[in-house]
């Protein structure tokens, strides 16, 4: 059972509406949405290459602190989670879709935290401070970048792909 669905069940308020209500009395209930929906999002927003592109930040961070690069990365643009390609559809189209479910916001939460993590060891980085970079990465960075993969992972899970 994934992530999303262990925290949430949804029951129909009337069988003719499409609204939905939080039923918290089972939260080991699946988590479904209407296949249509789904493949409407599917269409939307490649999943893989959100999963893809967040991976390879992680990797080039990874290869920096590690002195296995020679790129420059700057903090400030590394720090901005709205401007990468899954920032850009959580802020907006994924938002508009899927910002009624609670889980999502924990996607977004998740994903600033990881783009927090990511600037702040750039800056590590770029002033000379390697060690405490690779110690940040093994700490929170890792966690964060971990938990946005596996939430995004979780998300395709639930839309059926």
């Amino acid at each position: 059972m994934g992530f999303f669905s262990r925290l949430f069940k949804f029951k129909e308020q009337d069988p003719d509406s499409q609204e939905t209500t939080w039923a918290y009395e089972d939260n080991a209930s699946e988590l479904v949405l209407d296949p249509e929906y789904a493949a409407t999002l599917m269409t939307e927003f490649d999943i893989d290459a959100a999963i893809l592109s967040h991976e390879d930040l992680q990797l080039r961070l990874q290869r920096l602190v590690e002195g296995r690069a020679d790129e420059v990365l700057d903090p400030v643009v590394v720090g901005q989670h709205e401007t990468c390609a899954l920032g850009q559809w959580l802020c907006g189209a994924g938002r508009e879709t899927l910002g009624k479910y609670p889980a999502f916001d924990m996607l977004v939460a998740r994903h600033k935290y990881f783009h927090l993590q990511a600037a702040q060891m750039a800056q590590l980085h770029q002033s000379g401070e390697y060690e405490k970079a690779l110690q940040l990465y093994h700490g929170g960075y890792r966690h964060a970048s971990n938990q946005v993969t596996l939430l995004l992972k979780e998300l395709r899970r639930s839309l059926g792909k």
